[in-house]
């Protein structure tokens, strides 16, 4: 694996296997000495799951991280934070992560018809898949993140995995927390949160509320600004807890995520110099309820109600020349395109579920999603110069989609013997779906329509077998199936058969070992995920005098073929010592996908975009008795293809340090952070296509990674919120 890496990141990847080969090694000795009990770690139940359990226990490769990891180890969004996870990944395009990789599985940029994204987000409940922009950190107690297909957690979209954020609980006692933090480019947040009871409801409360800004780090020379790509967040999160009876327990979340960020963060020289004249936006303004009901009966056996409602307005557009008048000339030379969605949710879920304790465990669900999306895409553009002539290159799409899916679940759980239980699993959804939209396009000066009301149904389930070598050890087998809906594709110029693709279905074989002690937490796996009618999509620009004219295609795959492995390991070195890696090796392939090309369909054999052979990170920590403390973060990626044929580009390998010291106390703390501590170059997305006029030559266009930043935070904490 080393061997596909450059010299730098051989370096920052070596001493973390050998960390990583050391722990384990140690662990497996028969006796475990790491001396005394003194900063121990502890294990932690997964939530995410149908019924929850500890993850010793989870016959499945999840990765926990809690409210320390989420704070120290990141600042203010989801993608600060990802690199602790193997094998997931992002793609740019956007100011903020919103499409994300799980094994080399998943969206990489804004879609066309149904949005069936691959990877599920959840929010509390909520269904926020493919919305990835409002995965804000403030008040975020832990991410979950369950690889592989879950298909009969979650269904049609979690083909590749899910991740689960879960607000912080309300505390039964008066508590409350004041944070603030300033740095570099101009960013600034301050958030506050309250928590108490209710007395006369027998019930408790948690109110939190963050603003967050920063003018970005492109600057524009043409409108002689500096926040472009700047960001404006807004988190807003309530939750309620009340124990309704002795037997009954209800949980209400609210939320409001705002993001009002800009986008300009391409320049033709890929630099973090812009030149446009009508500078994009990311906007995603996002609002969900959910509630939840929990009645336990005398025998122990639990019915949970879950319902969940969401609307999100996202207004997502960009300067398709990056460019101005005077950048241009003596070309006219202008593009702009603006996408204005509104998406609404809906689901109701109900669960009942035999005694945790029972001989023969099972739960069984039934589970309604509802989702309405409307779409009105706006591409104006215009090309003017001596050789070509003019052309109005405009086109409006406006489309309505919606689909009804009902799904009926149930898992069974036993024991073998003392120290060895399976677990099986089953789900069949059924979907309907209804989309029509009507396409004025000024390129060929023509009108176009189309309908689609597919109906389908789908099966997902999985199998597992695990068994305890002791208390503390424990080794697994599962094989899962996964699923994702069918689409169609609305670019002009497809033939009929071409316009619709088929359902996606995986397999995933996996085999992993667990281990918990009091000093030392090993987690890693080994899997396979073979698919069958893979979902790929591609794109082709039409005419090299405008940037905006791709066609998009997604087609199926006869096979498609991804293996690889994945450690975790978490070690408390000393009382005041810990140490944490995470490692991945991925190697993806797909044979005989159709994709559209310039002279028609053609078929493609490749390796899947964003999904990076290597990857790997690493933290170590030192807390003094005293309340110091100082943490750094070094993570690493091989390169990756940006894009399916005919983008054959790629990034290079990158490592990437993030340094935090601060002091804790138990009534308030201060740190400060820098992230990419080296102020190394990494890339985040990569276009290879047709720009710069007069002779629109193909070159690769990429958006740049974060640079260094830096900055320092303050908390202030009183009552049941007090404490390290």
């Amino acid at each position: 694996m080393l061997s596909l890496l450059g010299a730098q990141w051989r370096a920052l990847l070596l001493p973390v296997l050998v960390c990583a080969s050391t722990s384990a090694t140690t662990l497996l000795a028969p006796t475990v000495a790491l001396g005394a009990p003194a900063g121990t770690l502890e294990d932690v139940v997964v939530t995410a799951i149908l019924r929850p359990e500890p993850t010793l226990a989870v016959a499945a490769s999840v990765t926990v991280l809690d409210t320390k990891a989420l704070h120290v180890g990141g600042e203010q969004h989801f993608e600060d934070v990802l690199a602790q996870v193997p094998n997931l990944n992002y793609a740019g395009g956007t100011n903020r992560a919103r499409y994300f990789q799980v094994r080399g599985i998943g969206e990489l940029d804004q879609y066309e018809g149904a949005p069936n994204p691959s990877v599920g987000l959840l929010v509390d409940d909520i269904d926020f898949s493919g919305l990835g922009s409002m995965a804000t950190l403030f008040d975020i107690d832990r991410v979950e993140v369950l690889r592989g297909p879950q298909g009969t957690r979650y269904g049609a979209n979690a083909l590749a995995g899910l991740l689960y954020l879960s607000s912080a609980e309300p505390r039964d006692t008066f508590g409350a927390r004041l944070e603030a933090s300033a740095g570099d480019y101009g960013t600034r947040s301050l958030g506050a949160v309250l928590t108490g009871p209710v007395s006369a409801l027998d019930s408790s409360f948690r109110l939190a509320a963050q603003r967050y800004t920063s003018n970005g780090t492109i600057q524009n020379d043409f409108l002689h600004r500096n926040d472009t790509n700047g960001r404006d967040e807004t988190t807003v999160r309530g939750r309620w807890h009340w124990i309704a009876s002795p037997s009954t327990q209800i949980d209400l979340a609210i939320l409001h995520v705002g993001i009002d960020d800009g986008y300009d963060a391409f320049s033709p020289e890929n630099s973090r110099v812009t030149h446009s004249d009508k500078p994009g936006i990311d906007q995603q303004r996002s609002t969900g309820v959910s509630a939840r009901t929990t009645w336990t009966g005398d025998d122990e056996r639990t019915v949970t109600t879950i319902g969940t409602w969401a609307e999100s307005k996202i207004v997502y557009g960009y300067d398709g020349d990056w460019g101005n008048p005077t950048y241009w000339a003596p070309n006219t030379y202008d593009f702009t395109e603006v996408q204005h969605r509104q998406r609404k949710t809906g689901s109701a879920e109900v669960r009942y579920a035999s005694a945790p304790t029972a001989p023969l465990r099972w739960l069984v669900g039934v589970y309604g999603f509802d989702l309405r999306e409307a779409l009105n895409d706006l591409n104006r553009g215009i090309s003017v110069d001596p050789v070509n002539g003019e052309y109005d290159l405009s086109t409006v799409l406006d489309s309505g989609y919606h689909v009804r899916s009902v799904s009926v679940y149930s898992v069974v759980d036993a024991d073998l013997s003392a120290h060895t239980r399976w677990s099986l699993g089953l789900r069949g959804e059924h979907r309907t779906s209804n989309y029509s939209d009507f396409l004025i396009d000024q390129v060929y000066t023509t009108t176009d329509a189309h309908t689609f009301a597919p109906s389908e149904g789908l099966v997902g389930g999985h199998v597992s077998l695990t068994h305890d070598w002791d208390p503390r050890q424990s080794v697994y087998l599962q094989l899962s199936r996964g699923y994702k809906a069918s689409g169609f594709n609305l670019s002009q110029g497809l033939t009929p058969s071409e316009i619709t693709f088929r359902a996606e279905a995986d397999w995933n074989a996996e085999a992993g070992y667990k281990s918990r002690s009091e000093r030392l937490d090993v987690d890693t796996d080994v899997f396979i995920v073979s698919r069958k009618q893979a979902q790929l999509r591609s794109s082709v620009q039409t005419d090299p005098m405008n940037p905006n004219s791709f066609i998009f295609y997604t087609g199926n795959a006869t096979s498609g073929l991804d293996y690889g492995a994945e450690l975790t390991v978490r070690a408390q070195l000393s009382s005041h010592l810990n140490f944490g890696t995470s490692v991945a090796v991925l190697h993806t392939w797909f044979h005989n996908s159709v994709r559209i090309g310039d002279s028609g369909l053609i078929s493609v054999a490749h390796e899947l975009p964003h999904a990076p052979h290597a990857s790997g990170s690493a933290h170590l920590e030192y807390r003094a008795s005293a309340g110091f403390y100082g943490r750094i973060d070094i993570s690493a990626m091989s390169g990756f293809f940006y894009d399916l044929p005919p983008n054959e580009t790629r990034s290079g390998g990158y490592g990437l340090a993030h340094l935090r010291v601060g002091y804790d106390a138990p009534r308030w703390s201060t740190s400060l952070y820098v992230r990419n501590l080296a102020n190394k170059t990494y890339t985040t997305r990569g276009f290879y296509f047709g720009l710069e006029p007069p002779d629109y030559p193909n070159k690769l266009y990429v958006q740049l990674g974060e640079p260094r930043v830096y900055g320092i935070d303050f908390t202030a904490r009183v009552g049941s919120l007090a404490g390290r």
